[in-house]
């Protein structure tokens, strides 16, 4: 029997997810995953993208739930966990060629969003990739009645919790030096958006 920390979210979205990744992620060498959870989405992503060296990492309290899964994984490309708040200054870890994070920037207050961005900006080089999934509002709107009855629920968890709109996002990114590259439809009323960091910028 399974006796890691597990996530359903997780397994319902990783195909989908890695659908894109492999082709966004075709050219990187080394992924840094902000946010990894339970480690159920770098262990699979590792697994099915071999080239990549993948590094998770999550805030310091949640290290013991990173590390159960990721000790498991029998592989050589998952590097090492690593503790990471994207407000630290600066980042105890290098930013390499390619990010992900997944269901984090509408938990996370929206000042740790923007200390995030604020950082690729300074420290990313250039023709970094930035992926990220989660719900977004658009045009300030709710993207159906399910996203409006979650964010009703976030809430309830934590006043800095909320989903975000993607305008205000797309426009941190742009101040960054990052440009959308996609904008992909997930399961749930998700989206898989993605950045790269142009150059000069």
């Amino acid at each position: 029997m399974d006796t890691l920390p597990f996530c359903q979210a997780c397994e319902n979205n990783k195909s989908w997810i890695l659908d894109v990744l492999t082709r966004v992620f075709a050219d990187r060498r080394q992924v840094l995953e902000i946010a990894a959870g339970t480690g159920q989405h770098a262990c699979h992503f590792a697994t099915n993208m071999p080239w990549l060296a993948w590094l998770p990492t999550e805030l310091p309290e949640n290290m013991p739930v990173l590390h159960a899964r990721c000790a498991a994984y029998a592989g050589d490309n998952l590097l090492p966990e690593r503790a990471l708040d994207v407000c630290d200054e600066p980042w105890p870890v290098d930013i390499p060629d390619a990010l992900f994070s997944a269901n984090s920037l509408h938990i996370m207050a929206f000042s740790a969003v923007e200390k995030l961005f604020a950082t690729l900006g300074n420290s990313a080089g250039d023709d970094v990739v930035l992926a990220v999934y989660g719900p977004f509002n658009y045009h300030g709107r709710y993207t159906s009645d399910g996203n409006a009855r979650f964010d009703r629920w976030l809430a309830q968890q934590s006043a800095d919790s909320a989903i975000r709109h993607f305008e205000d996002v797309d426009h941190l990114a742009a101040d960054a030096g990052f440009e959308l590259q996609g904008d992909y439809e997930m399961p749930a009323n998700n989206r898989l958006l993605v950045w790269a960091k142009q150059v000069g910028k």
